[in-house]
């Protein structure tokens, strides 16, 4: 009985799209989302920093998408989108920076518990976010209400309220900045290293009529 089977053409494009899967994708998505909220809520619309911490936001996550859908003809290029969007969310980090700075907030250390208790939560929109903070800023209330030394008002200032929040919000901003970046870092690594084995468009075009031309000279 004949075999129905052919062999696997070689693939002159490689796959591409998909992106909504990465998660450098995802996070890169929930990050814009979140900073939208923020400078909405802490930065006057209309000045230098809320559109420039908005566009740096959509820069890192539209980036990501058009490298991802570019990959199939020119890696070189989905190489040099992924920096872009790494660069736009390292601006966007050092934002988050500046405006705790410049209210005098602390900023996380890089190993603070909180970090990694939102990376763990895996909020999945803007919503979950808020609601996480929100969770975060009543425990940390009443711990320290509930401290010897502690505030014994049942009743929190409104300014004192705010900077807290702000603190938490601007903090988290930072932390999906972080976790953004170091799966880009990753991303770009992984995409050189495919590269070097596969080589780019052009080259896998040449080896594939280099293939069917010595094909023909056999048969």
């Amino acid at each position: 009985m004949e075999n129905s089977q052919h062999p696997q053409r070689p693939r002159i494009f490689r796959p591409s799209g998909g992106y909504e899967k990465l998660v450098s994708y995802q996070v890169a998505k929930l990050l814009y989302a979140v900073t939208v909220r923020f400078v909405d809520r802490y930065i006057p619309r209309g000045s230098r920093t809320h559109d420039q911490m908005e566009q740096a936001a959509r820069s890192g996550e539209r980036n990501i998408g058009e490298g991802s859908k570019l990959s199939a003809t020119t890696q070189k290029l989905e190489m040099n989108l992924t920096n872009v969007s790494r660069a736009s969310l390292d601006e966007l980090q050092k934002d988050y920076e500046a405006f705790l700075e410049q209210r005098k907030l602390p900023l996380w250390e890089p190993m603070d518990p909180r970090r990694k208790e939102l990376s763990n939560a895996r909020c999945k929109d803007a919503d979950e976010v808020a609601l996480w903070i929100k969770a975060l800023w009543t425990r940390e209330k009443e711990a320290r209400m509930a401290a010897p030394e502690g505030p014994r008002t049942v009743r929190t200032p409104p300014t004192v309220q705010g900077r807290a929040y702000a603190e938490i919000s601007a903090n988290v901003g930072h932390t999906l900045c972080k976790i953004a970046i170091h799966l880009l870092d990753n991303q770009v690594d992984s995409q050189a290293r495919k590269f070097e084995e596969e080589g780019g468009f052009s080259e896998r075009l040449y080896k594939l009529r280099s293939e069917a031309k010595s094909k023909k000279q056999k048969d």
